[in-house]
This record gives structure tokens, sequence and C-alpha cells, in this order.
């Protein structure tokens, strides 16, 4: 099978992008014995599609999570998403490119003078969004993570489950087509962690892309997700399972490479 973005035709490339939220190819020099973090590491996505990019700590899941929002660059090849080559296009279509694809991190990234509902109001606020459309959308998302009586609170008054439901909250509230959330229950109790994982699948449900990476694949069996698994910076399987150990060893799928 060929592989997303290499031999092909421009058309061809359209036509599967029309197909797939995200297909790439790529790879990215950032350590590792032979200077790669990544390594020929080839998949697509479905839209609306529920992933997990699970790993132990260095395999390169949040390299590739960066990828996907330009926050780090590849050597060579590809990350499609939609119809465009993320990492070809002009500098300017970056905040556009940030807007379409919503991300969560492990350090949260809230403004610490800035309430709740201000932290979730900020990204609109940026591109002059009018007030009433803003004040809705804040309370629709405070609704979806349960935090409508937190509105007034300030990040250093909440637990980390419930900054985390913020941040979250924040990714979604210009209702973005794909949500990448880097190891979101990472400091988070197993409570937290259930609740955040049953909140990213309400968010699926809605028609978004949802793609998690971690490396706890207790999250992963209670999801029975499709998971993709990299090991030092190489994809070594791509399969829905319904319970995986990640201390198994897996041989390489060719699933991943589908097209």
């Amino acid at each position: 099978m060929q592989r997303a973005g290499y031999g092909r035709s421009a058309a061809n490339r359209r036509r599967l992008s029309q197909r797939n939220a995200v297909a790439g190819r790529h790879r990215f020099r950032s350590g590792g014995d032979d200077g790669y973090a990544l390594r020929d590491v080839s998949f697509g996505i479905d839209r609306n599609e529920f992933v997990f990019i699970i790993g132990p700590s260095g395999s390169g899941k949040t390299t590739l999570a960066k990828l996907l929002i330009r926050e780090a660059y590849p050597c060579s090849g590809e990350v499609i998403i939609g119809r465009r080559n993320i990492h070809s296009m002009p500098r300017r279509y970056i905040p556009e490119l940030r807007r379409k694809v919503g991300t969560v991190f492990q350090d949260f990234r809230l403004i610490p003078r800035r309430t709740v509902a201000e932290n979730i109001a900020f990204a609109l606020e940026i591109i002059g969004t009018r007030r009433s459309e803003i004040d809705l959308q804040v309370q629709n998302m405070l609704a979806m993570v349960g935090l409508r009586d937190r509105s007034d609170a300030m990040p250093d008054e909440l637990s980390g489950g419930e900054q985390q439901r913020v941040v979250i909250a924040r990714a979604m509230v210009g209702s973005p087509g794909i949500l990448v959330a880097d190891e979101p229950t990472g400091n988070l109790d197993p409570e937290n962690a259930l609740r955040v994982l049953q909140i990213l699948s309400r968010i699926n449900e809605q028609k978004t892309t949802v793609i998690v990476c971690t490396h706890d694949d207790t999250i992963v069996n209670l999801m029975q997700k499709r998971v993709i698994v990299i090991r030092d910076g190489v994809l070594t399987s791509d399969q829905r399972v319904a319970g995986y150990d990640m201390g198994a060893d897996e041989p390489y799928s060719e699933r991943g490479i589908f097209y």
C-alpha cells in the first residue's frame, strides 16, 4: 500500500484529504541515536474518529502533537490537515490552523490573572467575536465540562481536574474540527481522569476528531478505541483493540498505512 502524501498526484492527495481529518508522513530531527524523534511515521485519521497515540515517555508522542499544530517542524514529509499540508503553508495561516485544531496540554497554560470564564473567552476575544456570542459560547463550554458554578474562580483556586476541564473548554470554544490532547490525564487521580475521558468522548460524539497522546494504557483500555503505538519514534502498531497492555511486545502493523 502507498503511504500518505507520497507517490501520489496532487489530485489524489486532495481526494484523500477530503476523507481524512489528518494524514501525514514525516521525520523530525530532535534527539535519539540517529538524531530523529520520529522516523517515517505514516498514518491517516478519519474525520470524527477517536484515536489514542500511545507509547512510553520519550517515544515521540508530544513531538507528534506539536507537529499537528506547527509548534514543531518535520525535516521531510507532509502533515495534511483537511486539504492543506500545514508545514508548507505561509506563517500567516498558523493562527487559523490553531483555531481549527484545539489543543490540550498537560501543563494547563491557563492565564493566572483571569477567571475561568475569562480564560475560556480569551481565544474568541482576540479574533474580535461579538460579546454576546462570547458569553453564549463560554456558558455552553462551562456546561459541557461541568464548571458552571466555577466560572468566577481563579486558576489557583481550582483542583488539577478542574483546571484540565477549563483547558478542554478553552480548546473547544471556537468549535474546532480536531482536538489534540497530550497527556490530558497525566497529573490526575483516577476519578478526575475518568471525568476528563467522559468529556472527550462526548466531544467526539459531537463530530469532533479527537486525538489523545498518552503513556497510560489504563485509560486506553477503558475507552476501547483505535490505538496507534509509537516506540522510539517509530510507529509499531495501529489497531482497534478491546484492551491494550503497553508492556506487551507488538509486531509492526501495516494497518496504519491504510490508503
